[in-house]
């Protein structure tokens, strides 16, 4: 890890050394204790103590690398502490810390962690950037998480990967035609090349082909919820509008839980640039921007349930609801938000769903990008996210057909994106075009044949990988006998009656925000000014049956 950029660049925010008034302005949130040379405080894969601060000694930082060695990140000494975004909320830590000389420090449990960045603004501001910081050094270097094995252009492979990038989670992907690692691997597990993908989890667990949510638990990212547990708010999703929600309930002392079934995002999350939010002059990748979010609600002791999916809601009695997650599994809550957004719209042709993974995409990240470098694809849609993702992809490849169904690119798509789209020599805008055909064999597309709708002339052309942006559905099966109201199109319908604020739904005290709700604007602006919208209208419920 010692030539990651990011270190170079921002070791001094990374690795910062506290002055004397600092740690004594700390001191007062921590336990003291003292460490032995040789002791381990902290093992990759097990929850750590806590953000620790060293007064004393010589800490080393390491992670574990594919052959079974030890990789040193930096060495800790007086004045510096131990930590990443792992600590925020008791998650497993992604990096080993041994003792090299006696030790003396104090611990910050995760609770009073938070407690520092709340009440301590410049303290806290510090060791929030440097959390970030490390995160970004480990995902940038691919250390400290999970060792995926398996092909590089496997479908499971890239489900896989695509998973723990949209999480935020550090990988590895060892391909056994490439990495020598990997075959000394699949050879001291006894391993048959046919069952891979493989994981091998921080922990030492050794997982087939995993489900997401099997992964998940392995890493630790979801745990067991308390059953007994009543909090005043529990949001079901965590696009925009659920993490705005989750930033504005935690900050203003609403016990507050967030539930998702894949990872944090949305939709937004998979945008490789947004331009049009405001205070982002240059623009900022969806994943970042949402990637703050969910560090800012961690930060107001908001918690995280990801991914943890959401089978029904239900009334538990007169004050509270119930919601049915994973399995087996409850939430209680006083009142419950549905952000849970929309699902990717998919093309109705009989063979799809061979191609999905390997070679049919549904948005376009840098793991994409790597598999087409050089080559042709096709991208069907016409909104600003295909445009993005136009954009982005032009970088990358030689030729990006941009397949439109309409007539006209700029009444669907923002007209920056419009006059980018036409200044790129590489994009070709083929409008009143409907894919017909796709060919290909054991799951890899080798042919992609569209039609013009009006004249009937057909095109066939050699492309690997095909991008559908074509709009999505709502994401509301899960309310289905719930006594929830939606739309002839499934979305949520709000500000039924005198007596319900705009943004409640037609069961008292459940709201719906973002792009699930029936007549929202369908941007990731509109989305958080409603998550913001949301909450005072909560403590207002709230208030008025005296919850609060």
């Amino acid at each position: 890890m010692a030539d990651l950029n990011t270190i170079h660049a921002r070791h001094g925010q990374m690795f910062p050394t506290l002055e004397q008034r600092d740690i004594e302005r700390l001191r007062r949130f921590g336990i003291a204790v003292t460490y032995a040379a040789g002791d381990r405080i902290v093992r990759a894969g097990e929850v750590a103590p806590g953000l620790i601060v060293f007064l004393s000694g010589k800490v080393e930082i390491s992670s574990d690398n594919a052959a079974g060695g030890r990789e040193t990140i930096v060495v800790h000494e007086a004045g510096q502490f131990l930590g990443e975004l792992a600590q925020l909320s008791e998650r497993p830590s992604l990096v080993n810390a041994d003792v090299l000389e006696d030790t003396e420090g104090f611990i910050l449990t995760s609770d009073r962690l938070r407690d520092v960045l709340v009440q301590e603004a410049f303290l806290g501001e510090r060791i929030m950037r440097a959390l970030i910081l490390r995160r970004v050094g480990l995902l940038e270097a691919s250390a400290g998480g999970p060792i995926i094995i398996g092909r590089s252009e496997d479908g499971d492979v890239l489900r896989l990967q695509g998973f723990l990038t949209r999480n935020g989670q550090p990988q590895r992907v060892l391909d056994p035609e490439k990495d020598a690692d990997a075959g000394a691997l699949i050879e001291r597990f006894h391993i048959d090349t046919h069952h891979l993908p493989i994981v091998l989890c921080p922990n030492g667990s050794l997982l087939r082909n995993p489900g997401e949510s099997e992964l998940a638990r392995c890493i630790g990212l979801v745990r067991r919820i308390d059953p007994d547990k009543l909090y005043d708010v529990a949001i079901v999703g965590s696009g925009p509008a659920g993490l705005a929600a989750a930033v504005y309930a935690g900050s203003e002392g609403l016990s507050t839980i967030v539930l998702d079934c894949r990872a944090f995002g949305g939709q937004a999350g998979a945008s490789s640039r947004i331009e049009n939010y405001l205070g982002f002059p240059t623009g900022i990748s969806g994943l970042a921007l949402m990637a703050r979010a969910y560090n800012q609600a961690q930060k107001f002791g908001v918690e995280m349930a990801i991914p943890d999916e959401v089978h029904g809601l239900a009334a538990s009695d007169n004050s509270s609801y119930e919601l049915a997650v994973g399995v087996g599994e409850k939430v209680r809550a006083r009142t419950v938000v549905v952000a849970s957004g929309a699902r990717y719209r998919r093309l109705g042709l009989p063979n799809l769903a061979q191609f999905e993974g390997s070679s049919v995409h549904y948005w376009a990240s840098p793991i994409e990008a790597r598999l087409c470098d050089g080559q042709e694809v096709a991208l069907v849609g016409a909104g600003n996210s295909a445009g993005q993702a136009a954009v982005y992809l032009a970088s990358q490849v030689s030729k990006v057909w941009l397949l439109v169904r309409g007539v006209d690119l700029g009444a669907s798509m923002s007209n920056y994106l419009v006059q980018r789209i036409k200044a790129q020599p590489n994009i070709e805008v083929v409008l009143r075009t409907e894919i017909t055909r796709l060919e290909g064999e054991g799951g890899n597309l080798a042919q992609v044949c569209w039609r013009n709708v009006d004249t009937a002339t057909e095109t066939s052309r050699p492309i690997r990988h095909l991008f559908l942006l074509v709009g999505a559905d709502p994401n509301t099966d899960w309310l289905t006998g719930c006594d929830v109201e939606v739309d002839a199109k499934g979305f949520v319908k709000t500000g039924l009656g005198e007596r319900r604020h705009q943004l409640e739904t037609n069961r008292s005290g459940v709201f719906a925000i973002g792009d699930v709700r029936s007549g929202s604007v369908k941007r990731v602006a509109s989305s958080v000014g409603e998550g913001a919208q949301v909450v005072a209208a909560i403590h207002q419920f709230l208030a008025e049956r005296g919850a609060t």
